[in-house]
């Protein structure tokens, strides 16, 4: 086991401050599916009423498209049919990034932003009837919207507060420095940093108190810090997961560091230092952001809200919002765009 990093005491802290690492565990993420009309794992059945929307996670493979609703899945279907076109309007029997079955199922390989869009198969097949044993053709179209995602990646806000003396105390200054440096180093091993971290200072009155001055200290945790890209180059699939899972194991350490000291206020210091930490002050926000060329619309993708969807064409994302943006000056055909 490795030894747990070590602070000195610091004067205005007053106490030691000991973390001891963890190592960044990837997490199970347990895929969602998304579509009513899932009859078995994997398996996504059409509509004849409706196109269906299914989301693939950029670089996995797609569920099984099936090319018959579920109810006549369930019936005998005579000399079937299926012919499969794919959002270039080309036949995708033959097609190297997919895998076509006999019976009518698509699965699409390795999907990727530019593999979105409609997917349509037409099943023909033959209903014969026993008294006359007179053939008749049937044609059944489906059609099924498919959308690369991502997860959107995650950065913490962070907010904690600290009693001081008074306002315009030179040491406020001087413990913010200090307080920087031991979350930059709680955290250094995870490729994540600190960034946007601020304070102000404000008097507080609570019932049956008197008046107090506090340090509000904001920051937030963000996976990107120098060297990330490096970290997920030795990684064999995109990186988003085990980008959001060291942020998470970030913005727990530093929920630990925080209890620490309110652990050591109570039981090791019968005369509180000067600036000291608010118990129960600790407060986080999950913040998302999308890459560039995806997106967030729960109206448009309610069946997938909370992911980053591919962004339509004539819409575009140059950065990590959460919004894809309307095209108006050129006419933009593929989906994913990074800029218009």
């Amino acid at each position: 086991m490795p030894e747990p990093l070590r602070f000195p005491a610091w004067g205005l802290l007053g106490m030691a401050v000991v973390v001891a690492p963890a190592l960044a565990q990837v997490r199970a993420v347990t895929e969602k599916e998304y579509s009513a009309d899932i009859f078995k794992k994997n398996h996504i059945y059409g509509n004849i009423k409706q196109e269906v929307n299914v989301y693939v996670k950029i670089f996995t493979n797609s569920p099984f498209l099936v090319c018959m609703d579920l109810a006549l899945s369930q019936e005998e279907v005579i000399d079937p049919n299926y012919l499969w076109i794919g959002p270039d309007g080309k036949k995708l029997e033959g097609q190297i990034y997919v895998n076509l079955t006999e019976t009518g199922k698509l699965m699409v390989i390795g999907f990727k932003e530019s593999m979105s869009g409609a997917y349509t198969c037409t099943l023909s097949h033959k209903i014969i009837e026993t008294d006359t044993w007179d053939e008749r053709e049937m044609f059944e179209a489906y059609k099924f919207m498919v959308y690369a995602y991502r997860e959107p990646d995650y950065a913490y806000k962070i907010s904690v507060r600290f009693t001081t003396k008074k306002c315009k105390l030179v040491a406020n200054d001087q413990f913010f420095e200090e307080l920087k440096k031991i979350l930059d180093n709680v955290i250094s091993d995870l490729a994540c940093q600190v960034i946007d971290p601020s304070y102000k200072c404000h008097s507080v009155k609570r019932p049956k108190h008197s008046l107090l001055h506090e340090l509000f200290v904001t920051f937030q945790v963000n996976p990107f810090a120098p060297g990330w890209e490096e970290v997920c180059n030795q990684l064999p699939y995109d990186c988003e997961d085990a980008t959001n899972t060291r942020v998470q194991e970030a913005r727990d350490r530093i929920e630990d560091f925080f209890n620490k000291q309110a652990y050591v206020l109570k039981h090791d210091f019968q005369t509180l230092p000067t600036i000291h930490y608010v118990d129960h002050s600790f407060e986080v926000t999950r913040i998302d952001s999308c890459r560039p060329g995806f997106g967030k619309n729960d109206i448009t993708h309610n069946d997938c809200a909370s992911c980053c969807v591919v962004c339509d064409p004539g819409t575009y994302s140059p950065n990590n919002e959460v919004t894809c943006r309307t095209c108006v000056s050129t006419q933009i055909k593929q989906y994913g765009a990074k800029s218009c």
